[in-house]
């Protein structure tokens, strides 16, 4: 923690904690995990949690609408439908979807990925523990082997000519490229974590190894706490706030990620605002009067990997 007395971490912890409980519920706000939740099979939740864990970005309900229109053509069975993705056959099947800069190829190309993923080690989970380090105390290092791989598989049958940065290659972030990785963080949370939000299908990852997805809420809320010392997104902030928050949670320090969201979605943070703490529910724990946020707050989920 930065600079916290024990007696600070003791209400903190005691704050969050109140929080996560009042925020623990799996209708509390629109979010991707629910069209995750449509889902009953563990294989199909892994599958349709990637999909639209990679699809997180930009507006919510541009998102949503995103995930949607690739549901419908994965059908009833989404880890069915990968298993069986043959790419001369289907990759035209998805040329009508587009999600920002994101193309219908490149989500051809993420289902091909996926398809070679589960063919190799029997699942998503399989493909991302062989780079794991059960020991590790993050999952940096396994997060970092599983892209490397990732984007190592063939590219060829849905590109042709892979491009030198394929589209594809946007859903597979790196640690070591400094990016926050934070839709993969925030797919790793909905796997390995399990409460009302978190959907526990993995087992092979412990979730104190966890890093917390690192959005424009989490920075500003972050900061706010003092949970970081860096003023820039990326993995070491994202590591920092862990880091911090696994002070008050050794064994499960991400379960405050859902809480931390939602004080910064309710524009209950006043961190640089003229409001200050005045509708925050963690007034008198934070230092709302800072207002040098232009390196840390600027760009959202979109600057974050």
């Amino acid at each position: 923690m930065r600079a916290r007395s024990s007696g600070a971490d003791s209400d903190l912890h005691g704050r969050l904690d109140a929080l996560y409980h009042q925020f623990n519920d799996a209708q509390s706000v629109t979010d991707p995990i629910q069209m995750v939740r449509r889902f009953s099979r563990a294989e199909d939740r892994e599958v349709v949690g990637f999909c639209a864990a990679a699809l997180a970005f930009g507006r919510v309900q541009s998102v949503l609408n995103s995930i949607e229109g690739l549901l419908k053509v994965m059908g009833t069975s989404p880890a069915a439908y990968v298993r069986a993705f043959d790419p001369s056959r289907d990759r035209r099947a998805l040329d009508h979807l587009q999600h920002r800069w994101t193309r219908g190829v490149d989500l051809a190309a993420l289902v091909w990925v996926l398809r070679q993923m589960i063919d190799r080690r029997g699942s998503i989970e399989g493909f991302f523990a062989d780079g794991l380090d059960d020991g590790a105390e993050t999952v940096e290092a396994a997060l970092d082997a599983f892209s490397t791989r990732a984007c190592g598989l063939n590219l060829d049958a849905i590109y042709g000519r892979v491009p030198s940065r394929p589209g594809v290659s946007y859903f597979f972030a790196r640690p070591s490229s400094g990016g926050a990785c934070k839709r993969l963080n925030l797919f790793l949370r909905w796997m390995v974590r399990r409460d009302e939000v978190d959907l526990g299908v993995w087992s092979r990852v412990r979730p104190s190894q966890l890093i917390v997805p690192l959005d424009t809420h989490v920075v500003r809320v972050g900061r706010c706490l003092r949970l970081t010392r860096y003023t820039s997104p990326g993995w070491r902030m994202a590591a920092d706030i862990t880091r911090s928050l696994r002070g008050l949670d050794p064994v499960d320090p991400v379960r405050f990620d859902f809480s931390l969201c939602h004080i910064g979605m309710m524009k209950a943070c006043g961190f640089g605002t003229k409001q200050r703490d005045t509708h925050c529910p963690l007034r008198g724990l934070c230092r709302p009067g800072r207002r040098n946020l232009r390196q840390g707050a600027g760009h959202g989920a979109q600057g974050t990997g």
